[in-house]
């Protein structure tokens, strides 16, 4: 119920703070985050952003089934968490309200409040908190900030190679944000760049 009310409030209300970003502030001096409009971020990112993240986005209820079952056998072959097959709404549960631990009961909180943001919110609403609430760097958060700090400009100006770099970030930000020049992130950012003309946004 305390997950469920704060749900249906950010439907409509941006919140001032978020769990990771909470997080981050007691290990920083500072946080760097501002939230803009859906209208104000760069249709590439958010193209980039479902091309790197979740090519299902908008056919899934928040789950992407064969997602979390290749991530399942993936763990069992470890012998541990190492894959979560996250969905960007269940990013964005665990970027509201959780932590970055690995654990089965970790994933079956996301997954609650993964079905309760889906209930409640349309998949506009779900994008438009998610990238501006998404870890970017060393206490950077949201495509805003992102942006300025990469690229010295705002959201609404990042083109696609600009974008698709930003997304190729997302699963380690502050090792990327220490380690731009990283192989595996140009490689990656090429990748993006290929998928992203065939996303659809919301």
């Amino acid at each position: 119920l305390f997950y469920f009310i704060q749900v249906v409030w950010f439907r409509f209300f941006d919140p001032q703070e978020t769990a990771f970003m909470a997080e981050q502030a007691r290990q920083l001096e500072r946080i760097r985050h501002q939230a803009v409009a859906y209208r104000q971020i760069s249709v590439h990112l958010k193209r980039a952003v479902i091309a790197a993240e979740d090519q299902s986005f908008e056919k899934h209820d928040g789950i992407d089934w064969d997602a979390v079952e290749k991530a399942w056998q993936r763990n069992l072959e470890k012998g541990r968490v190492v894959r979560g097959g996250s969905t960007i709404t269940q990013q964005l549960a665990k970027n509201l309200f959780l932590s970055g631990e690995r654990s089965y009961w970790r994933k079956a909180q996301e997954a609650l409040i993964t079905i309760m943001i889906e209930a409640v919110m349309d998949k506009q609403r779900i994008l438009h908190l998610y990238l501006n609430y998404a870890e970017w760097g060393i206490g950077v958060f949201g495509a805003q900030e992102a942006a300025k700090h990469y690229f010295g400009i705002s959201a609404s100006q990042l083109d696609a190679y600009q974008a698709a770099r930003l997304a190729a970030m997302l699963p380690r930000p502050r090792y990327y944000d220490k380690n731009r020049n990283s192989a595996f992130l140009a490689s990656r950012t090429e990748f993006v760049l290929r998928w992203m003309p065939q996303m659809q946004v919301p």
